[in-house]
C-alpha cells in the first residue's frame, strides 16, 4: 500500500479529527525545517571567529580583535561589534543588551506555535477518540439484543486511532521544541557573556586590581 493510500485509509476511519492532526503535522514539519534553516544562516553555535575576536579583545589587543570580528558571520558579529564601539559609553550596556534580545527573539519564532501543537494535538486525538466511543455505542445500542462483540471491539480501534495520531505528532514535535530551545538558551548565555566581555574586558580588570594592590607612600609630618 502506498503511502498516499495509507494516509486515506486513516483519514476515512479517524474522520475529520485525524485531517486537522495531520495538517498540523505538515504545518510543524514546515515549522521545523524553516528553524533548521534559520538556525544555519545565522550561525548558531558556530561562534569560533567570534570567540577568537572577544579573546583578542580580552587581552587588550583591539586591533586584531575587530580584524577577528570581521570576518566572522554569527548573527552575533553586529552586536559585538556594536559594544566595541560604544565601550566605555554611559547606558550602553542596557542598549545592547535590548538588542541581543531582539536577535534572540527571532530565534525563537515559532516556538510558542510548536508548544501549542506539541499540547493541543494529544488533546485532539482524545477528543476524536471519545466522538469514536459514542458512535461505537449508539451502534451497540441500535443492534439492541442481536450484539456482536467484533461490532464494539471494531468501533473501539477505529475510534483509537485519533489518539494514535495525536501522540504521533505531539511526541517529535516536543522533542523537536525542547532542542531548538535547548540551543536557544545556549546563544542566550553566549551573549550575554560576550556582550560582558567587551564592556568589561579583563585588561582592564587587571589593570584595576594592580592599581588597587600599589602600596601607598606614607604621609610625613
Amino acid at each position: 500500500m502506498s503511502p498516499i493510500a495509507a494516509l486515506r485509509e486513516i483519514f476515512d476511519l479517524g474522520g475529520p479529527v485525524v485531517a486537522i492532526l495531520i495538517a498540523m503535522s505538515v504545518l510543524t514539519l514546515a515549522v521545523t525545517l524553516y528553524k533548521l534553516w534559520q538556525f544555519a544562516a545565522c550561525g548558531v553555535g558556530r561562534h569560533k571567529v567570534l570567540s577568537e575576536a572577544l579573546a583578542a579583545w580580552d587581552a587588550g589587543d583591539h586591533s586584531a580583535a575587530r580584524a577577528r570580528l570581521a570576518d566572522s558571520s554569527s548573527y552575533l558579529a553586529p552586536i559585538v561589534g556594536a559594544a566595541m564601539n560604544a565601550s566605555g559609553v554611559p547606558g550602553a550596556d542596557d542598549r545592547l543588551d535590548a538588542e541581543a534580545g531582539l536577535a534572540l527573539a527571532g530565534l525563537e519564532r515559532g516556538f510558542r506555535l510548536l508548544d501549542t501543537v506539541a499540547q493541543l494535538a494529544p488533546l485532539l486525538g482524545l477528543f476524536g477518540t471519545v466522538l469514536g466511543m459514542i458512535s461505537a455505542f449508539q451502534s451497540l445500542q441500535t443492534a439492541g439484543s442481536s450484539v456482536d462483540p467484533s461490532l464494539l471491539a471494531g468501533g473501539i480501534w477505529v475510534a483509537l486511532i485519533t489518539t494514535a495520531v495525536g501522540l504521533a505528532v505531539a511526541m517529535p514535535t516536543s522533542m523537536v521544541l525542547s532542542w531548538l530551545e535547548s540551543r536557544t538558551a545556549r546563544e542566550r548565555v553566549f551573549a550575554d557573556k560576550a556582550l560582558r566581555t567587551v564592556l568589561v574586558p579583563g585588561h582592564s580588570i587587571q589593570r584595576t586590581e594592580a592599581a588597587a594592590q600599589v602600596p601607598v607612600a606614607p604621609e610625613h609630618a
